[in-house]
């Protein structure tokens, strides 16, 4: 069965679609089977996978409100991994969604159908707890947290964690955290490296040892429409995110072998 990854932080800018999109493709390089579901309705991390706005045949406001099939709204990417995309009709969706019963489950049950067809499914949440979000972490099996090392970092953390923990004991007890990550990081502020110790000593065992360093090809990419892997492969960015997938891998090797 295919595990479902959701990739969001309540706190905008700190690389939670970057991520999304950089992972899927690092997965996708890996020969790993891979879906990535836009679910922000800015619709970055479709556009960042070049799929144009006004190119969209189906998106994801109209399988959240059952007018087509999951399958046939996938499309590939150029990063080797297929794609859910979206774009601004999902917040009708949303809408929608909060007047409908049993609203938290509607993706869990969309991805039901296709779950054991990916190795990795991962969910581009939007920077907001909403019913979108509580969506994502009811499918998942598992959440990813991105967090830049700024002043605000911990305590943005501290609300995600409590909600997280609330999910998991009233509606999805298979849920848990499967990692916090550094995001564009710089080793020269004196700020970063302090709140990056903080993270080390309060979550020694949840946070990757990988960090994605602040790279000037890394933020060229979105706007080329691929992947770092597709745009410099030989980047800081692109070796960073496949060392994350590579981490993940390991981990998941570690636990299948004392679990």
């Amino acid at each position: 069965m295919g595990k479902i990854i959701a990739i969001t932080n309540q706190k905008g800018g700190v690389g939670k679609t970057t991520t999304s999109i950089n992972l899927a493709a690092s997965f996708a390089a890996m020969k790993r089977k891979v879906m990535l579901i836009d679910f922000d309705p800015q619709g970055n991390a479709s556009v960042g996978s070049g799929i144009t706005k006004g190119y969209m045949e189906y998106t994801s406001d109209q399988v959240l409100c059952n007018e087509v099939n999951i399958k046939e709204a996938l499309v590939a990417t150029t990063g080797g991994f297929d794609l859910l995309a979206t774009n601004q009709e999902l917040i009708v969706a949303e809408m929608q969604l909060l007047q409908a019963p049993q609203r938290e489950l509607r993706l869990k049950t969309i991805l039901a159908d296709v779950v054991n067809q990916y190795d990795y499914i991962l969910i581009d949440c939007p920077p907001s707890l909403s019913i979108l979000t509580v969506n994502a972490l009811v499918a998942a099996d598992s959440v990813l947290i991105p967090i830049q090392c700024e002043y605000y970092a911990l305590e943005g953390l501290t609300g995600l964690l409590k909600t997280v923990e609330q999910i998991r004991t009233t509606i999805n007890p298979k849920l848990h955290i499967e990692g916090l990550l550094r995001t564009m990081y710089d080793g020269r502020n004196r700020l970063a490296v302090d709140v990056s110790t903080q993270l080390l000593a309060h979550f020694p065992e949840r946070i990757y040892r990988t960090v994605i360093p602040r790279n000037v090809r890394l933020a060229e990419a979105p706007s080329h429409g691929v992947p770092i892997l597709q745009y410099d492969e030989k980047s800081q960015g692109a070796m960073a995110y496949l060392a994350l997938a590579g981490e993940i891998l390991r981990r998941e090797e570690m636990l299948a072998q004392t679990g």
